[in-house]
């Protein structure tokens, strides 16, 4: 049967999405878009900036492409944002109210599956990743039997975000040697990203950080990736393939035929990591260098075949849960499981005699039952499935009291004693499937909208509940059969 995190050992981490990055990246996309269209259609304005995480501006569009820039803004950026017009030729571009609460929403959905690829690849057993908390932005992850914690948090945690951008200068040793001959001011359609030189300190002393200019707009991203690997680069040192879908594809052989010559920055979560030189056209795949090690290497392909997360995340909670504690609660849980049913059996002998044991090996057929389901659909066993397990004990003597109190009564008007018992088993059945009933309800909720460990407590008590509706009455009545079958008995101990 399989552990969960608290029987098994492992970490338990709450996240928050910060859904804000997802806006900012949607109004920085969609400003780029609009600039870039504009700049084809030779539709001049002065300035376009980005005022918060969901709204940008542009300033000084002409008098004379003033409709033109309406249109293409309709066109471009029209079915995401509100436009509002300003003096000058401003124009003032914010998200739709509805359009944020999607992007909101689709960035915590998007992180939990990339979250879920990664984990998967990490080969953990019945990991746990789930919404969590009454926000909407907060991620459950609970990853049994993970021992090394530091490198799992971190595969979850890193954005991987690939971008592959044309270098305009660079590499320079600082921001200011950079902008030499632009008046110190980035141009609008360009920004500043940092690299490392490794070869530009010597005797094994720290690599110099290193400055380029380059440009806003992608020539592909990550989004655009079909698969990444591990593999070595032409110094034996370790890398990472990747290979583009065919919309990728087309894009980055286009852009690199026409830019023959020049750099090509390939950047990883906003850092250079190299700088090729493009010198032909190339189509379909590409290779990431840098300063890996093996491991980095690995969990960085990953990391970008599993997909860029759309938004940073930062770390609310943390627990780890030692394998040593684990294995201290499976003993503790089967103690009590064992120590429950030795004192309800020697009641059950002491108070109903000889039909004592008919309701201990009830009871026993019930928890193999329960086992059996639970190994037949791979349910996982948490601490509070054994409290489940524990309840289950409890649940099939009761059952077995009502049939046995019921017996007595029926002992008092009816001379038969087959009779009597055939006639309180019937009785007694829909009672017995009431309150089943009622317990099944109440464990669908609990599996519902309950998380982690309070769905393994709902998952016992479900097929507990089931196997107890069948052990209680058919298992228990074939064995008062069989009994009294076999000595036509006129009496019962009861």
């Amino acid at each position: 049967m399989r552990l969960g995190l608290d029987l098994k050992g492992g970490v338990h981490l709450v996240l928050r999405v910060q859904t804000d990055d997802a806006l900012r990246l949607e109004t920085e996309l969609s400003m780029e878009r609009l600039r870039q269209a504009a700049s084809d259609e030779d539709i001049d304005f002065e300035l376009a900036t980005q005022v918060n995480t969901s709204e940008f501006k542009i300033d000084g569009v002409s008098q004379s492409k003033d409709n033109e820039f309406r249109q293409l803004s309709d066109d471009q950026v029209g079915l995401l944002f509100d436009r509002e017009s300003g003096v000058g030729g401003s124009y003032t571009f914010t998200l739709k109210p509805n359009i944020k609460l999607t992007l909101r929403e689709e960035s915590v959905a998007q992180a939990i599956q990339t979250i879920e690829r990664r984990v998967n690849e990490l080969g953990v057993t019945e990991p746990i990743v789930a919404q969590h908390g009454s926000e909407g932005n907060q991620i459950l992850v609970q990853l049994p039997g993970v021992e090394d914690v530091a490198r799992a948090k971190e595969i979850i945690r890193s954005t991987a975000m690939l971008e592959l951008k044309l270098v305009e200068k660079g590499p320079a040793p600082s921001r200011e040697a950079l902008l030499q001959g632009l008046a110190g001011q980035v141009p609008p359609n360009m920004e500043i990203a940092t690299g490392v030189n490794e070869f530009a300190s010597a005797g094994g002393g720290q690599p110099e950080t290193t400055f380029y200019l380059v440009r806003k707009v992608t020539v592909v991203n990550g989004r655009d990736l079909r698969t990444a690997r591990s593999t070595l680069d032409e110094s034996n040192q370790p890398a990472v393939s990747f290979s583009l879908n065919q919309d990728g594809a087309r894009q980055f052989g286009r852009a690199t035929a026409e830019n023959v010559g020049r750099q090509l920055a390939i950047i990883l979560d906003g850092r250079v990591q190299s700088a090729p030189r493009i010198e032909s056209r190339i189509t379909g795949e590409g290779r990431i260098t840098g300063s890996f090690t093996q491991e980095e290497a690995l969990d960085l392909a990953l990391m970008l075949r599993s997909g860029a997360l759309p938004a940073s995340l930062t770390y609310l909670e943390e627990r780890t849960v030692g394998p040593t504690l684990g294995a201290d609660s499976v003993r503790a849980g089967v103690t009590a499981s064992l120590g429950g049913l030795a004192v309800v059996a020697v009641f059950m002998l002491f108070y109903y005699r000889l039909a004592g044991i008919n309701a201990i090996v009830s009871v026993l057929m019930n928890l193999v039952v329960l086992l059996a389901f639970m190994s037949y659909v791979d349910a996982t066993m948490t601490l509070p499935g054994i409290a489940g397990f524990i309840l289950t004990i409890g649940m099939g003597i009761d059952s077995n009291v009502l049939i046995f109190e019921r017996i007595k009564e029926e002992l008092q008007t009816t001379r038969s004693v087959r009779a009597a018992i055939a006639k309180s088993f019937d009785r007694v059945f829909l009672t017995i499937l009431d309150t089943h009933i009622s317990s099944l309800i109440a464990a669908g909720f609990l599996f519902q909208f309950g998380t982690g460990p309070i769905r393994g407590f709902a998952t016992t008590l479900f097929f507990g509940l089931l196997s107890n509706v069948f052990t209680s009455v058919f298992v228990s009545r074939t064995l008062f059969e069989l009994v009294l079958g076999r000595r036509q008995a006129e009496r019962v101990s009861i």
